[in-house]
């Protein structure tokens, strides 16, 4: 078998082929993509840029200028954070555990962060603050939004707001770029109602990866927006070559790139690896598993993020919940598999895309992943908006239900880092 297995050595001449390839100036491929570079006033212009666009000064005076009614909430949040408003790790152990919790030692290595998809709206994040201040619960430390970036934009600051209000709590978070086959693109997709998993996924046709990285470049260098969400085998390349070239981006990759089993992991670390930077270090910071993965999967592809060592720099994005509606079979729920499996493998994402299948399924509107793609006019005409902030609520109760049950295992978990200190 050994015999067998030596002729999976990749020769050094095919490896020679490729960067033959790559760093071939008649390479049209490459030429666009520095061209797109160079646009935005080449690497060391665009990371200066975006880090000054980035600065919560910055942002919170641009806010201002723009008269923006959301910059009185920041303000209180940060008076919050301030004054300590928020429990405290310790204290919220005390409050799970009783006094037992001073006694006990927690795994922090292989501590679990909370994630909440989708915060659409900056009011919820206000909404969902004043209510973990008032019942003590911890409030995420990731937050993936799903938003129309252009709509965004334009309510009130919404895009500026959030910035500023993740940087305040101390969470990381994800946009996802409007660039992509849903604007009739793909001709596989008839509508959103279609987007669940046919022919690839929602796709990047043609020459939708340029107008991407275009894309992400605007909102990189005007908001300081670090990491997007990736749906294509064509802009995850392009975000590893771009990150390799200089400029400081990060993305995750999405559930419907359909990484369900270890060699599909693997693939992917590969490229990861394969096109790190000289530090190791790679553009690419977490992904979502497909939600058919068991705990094996998970187990296996822990192994193989190790040896290709990347287990710190890539966070594996595990859904414990989902929507009711129109993208899993229900009820769903992963809590018990991920209290197990998170006491063996580090750097897991525990991600909460609807509340528990016994609170959602009892409220007038159900959670749908459809309406993550509804307009806010929309939303608003149709008297929704009320609705789908309960909808978010009961992911914030779904995400404080796994932190109880990983605070009783005694796995750490990461919340906002500045609010539950």
């Amino acid at each position: 078998m050994s015999d067998i297995r030596s002729r999976l050595q990749i020769p050094t001449e095919r490896l020679e082929e490729i960067n033959r390839y790559l760093l071939d100036p008649e390479n049209p491929l490459i030429t666009r993509l520095l061209e797109l570079i160079e646009k935005y006033g080449g690497v060391d212009e665009i990371n200066r840029k975006a880090l000054e666009a980035g600065d919560l000064s910055n942002l919170m005076k641009r806010l201002k200028e723009q008269r923006s009614p959301y910059g009185a909430d920041l303000d209180w949040l940060l008076e919050q954070r301030q004054n300590r408003a928020f429990i405290s790790m310790p204290d919220y152990r005390r409050k799970i555990l009783g006094g037992k919790a001073d006694k006990m030692t927690f795994n922090t290595d292989n501590a679990v962060t909370l994630e909440i998809s989708a915060l659409q709206f900056f009011p919820w994040l206000i909404t969902q603050a004043k209510h973990s201040i008032k019942h003590g619960e911890l409030m995420p430390g990731r937050y993936i939004r799903v938003r129309a970036m252009k709509e965004q934009e334009a309510d009130d600051g919404d895009i500026l707001a959030v910035a500023a209000a993740m940087r305040i709590i101390g969470a990381s978070y994800v946009e996802t770029l409007d660039t992509k086959g849903t604007d009739g693109s793909n001709v596989h997709l008839g509508g959103p109602e279609t987007i669940t998993g046919y022919f690839g996924g929602i796709g990047q046709p043609n020459d939708y990866p340029l107008k991407w990285i275009d894309e992400y470049l605007y909102y990189f260098t005007t908001y300081g927006i670090r990491q997007v969400l990736n749906i294509n085998p064509g802009t995850v390349l392009l975000g590893y070559l771009l990150h390799k070239l200089g400029v400081d981006m990060e993305f995750k990759i999405s559930v419907f790139m359909g990484n369900d089993n270890p060699y599909a992991v693997l693939w992917t670390l590969i490229g990861s690896r394969m096109f790190g930077r000289d530090d190791g270090s790679s553009s690419l910071i977490g992904f979502n598993f497909s939600n058919s993965v068991n705990n094996q999967t998970i187990i296996e592809s822990d192994t193989i993020r190790r040896a290709l060592n990347q287990t710190e720099l890539v966070r594996f994005e595990h859904h414990i919940t989902e929507p009711i509606k129109h993208i899993v079979r229900q009820p769903y729920l992963r809590r018990d598999e991920l209290v197990e499996v998170a006491a063996t493998v580090p750097n897991i994402s525990a991600k909460h895309e609807g509340g528990d299948p016994e609170v959602d399924q009892t409220r007038v509107h159900v959670s749908d992943i459809l309406e993550y793609f509804l307009p806010k006019e929309e939303i608003l005409a149709q008297g929704l908006m009320e609705a789908l902030e309960q909808n978010y609520m009961d992911k914030h109760d779904a995400i404080n239900r796994t932190a109880e049950a990983l605070t009783r295992a005694g796995i750490d978990v990461i919340c906002a880092e500045n609010l539950h200190r």
